[in-house]
């Protein structure tokens, strides 16, 4: 190698060694920034209270959020229960774990629409979950309630919702709540502190792969 290029070699690696510390200097920067911000929104979100989440959206995952809300609570020794609209009485794996952890359960157990095709039966079965929803949202000891699907008892009119309203605005003032379902009211939406819409991108189903155990139930 000639002398001229050994000096470019050697000009070559001091110019990369040179990049990459302001790339690093950059970066270091970007984070500090990062982190004071955060710091301030920390330094300024000081207030607790009993807050209203809904997940709704057309996509998998809505009562598996709930539920996994549900888990955290308990797992804090949070006091957690929990009401099912729509379900049906097969079996469910969250019921089966979370029970062994003194959560209880309201079951509405009709299953869906399409399977009862008796509107009677199925305002009947919500009104009486709703009553013990009632007593759960009044109940001071309950952390957290989650309000499985309840979306569907107000878009199908089978739960008025200004009942609904005035249960969630009467609540202990520490109690948290959790509302999953498709097409949440919009009225509920305006109350909740915290909305997440889970959206559709692929599911498995429309592959004609069947619902399985320890995943979709």
């Amino acid at each position: 190698m000639s002398d001229d290029n050994k000096f470019i070699e050697k000009d070559t690696s001091a110019t990369n060694t040179t990049d990459e510390q302001n790339r690093q200097q950059r970066h270091k920067l970007r984070q500090q920034k990062l982190q004071q911000q955060v710091q301030q929104g920390i330094a300024k979100a000081t207030a607790e209270k009993g807050l209203l989440l809904v997940i709704t959206g057309n996509g998998k995952g809505k009562s598996t959020s709930g539920f996994g809300t549900v888990a955290r609570a308990v797992g804090h020794g949070l006091t957690a229960a929990v009401v099912q609209f729509i379900k049906g009485s097969w079996d469910c794996g969250e019921r089966n774990l979370l029970e062994q952890h003194q959560v209880e359960f309201a079951v509405m157990a009709t299953g869906f629409t399409w399977d009862t095709q008796d509107k009677a039966a199925d305002i009947a079965a919500a009104e009486k979950v709703w009553q013990r929803a009632e007593q759960m949202l009044a109940d001071p000891a309950i952390d957290l309630v989650l309000l499985d699907e309840l979306t569907y008892m107000v878009s199908y009119h089978y739960i008025e919702l200004e009942r609904i309203v005035r249960a969630l605005q009467n609540r202990p003032a520490a109690q948290h709540v959790v509302i999953t379902g498709r097409s949440c009211h919009r009225t509920l939406i305006e109350m909740a502190d915290t909305v997440s819409e889970v959206q559709v991108v692929k599911h498995a189903f429309d592959a004609g792969i069947k619902a399985q155990r320890g995943l979709d139930w």
